[in-house]
């Protein structure tokens, strides 16, 4: 019996869910420039598509922002709430296509760059068209 090929979401939602196990998040979304969700992996009351929904307002100000102050390409969008947690969104190319990580980083002392950064070379590797 053969095993039958996963899609290209499932293994992009894979690739989350093991990122977020290693840094105990609990929700990653990868979505196109515009918020629209491709990919995502959350934990229970977790709700990928208002997450979608956020990256999207916070990379309309970003571009805003980047536009208005002559600002370089934007390489992360970090927002705090007075709780400590942290909204982290990474902007990357895969294969020509504008593409956004975002996570929910629960602790504002916790590390995440080098677990994105892993998550953002394996989409990479793994998108096609």
């Amino acid at each position: 019996m053969s095993i039958p090929p996963k899609s290209g979401s499932t293994e992009l939602a894979q690739i989350l869910a093991e990122m977020n196990e290693g840094g105990g998040f609990p929700i990653a979304v990868v979505t196109d420039r515009h918020g629209f969700p491709i990919a995502s992996a959350a934990g229970p009351g977790q709700d990928p598509d208002t997450q979608s929904a956020v990256v999207a307002l916070v990379q309309k100000t970003a571009s805003q922002v980047q536009h208005q102050l002559g600002l370089a390409q934007t390489d992360e969008i970090s927002m705090f709430d007075t709780e400590g947690r942290r909204l982290v969104c990474r902007p990357f190319q895969a294969n020509g296509h504008s593409m956004i990580l975002a996570i929910l980083v629960p602790n504002k002392k916790q590390s995440y760059r080098r677990l994105t950064n892993v998550a953002v070379n394996a989409i990479r590797r793994k998108w096609k068209l």
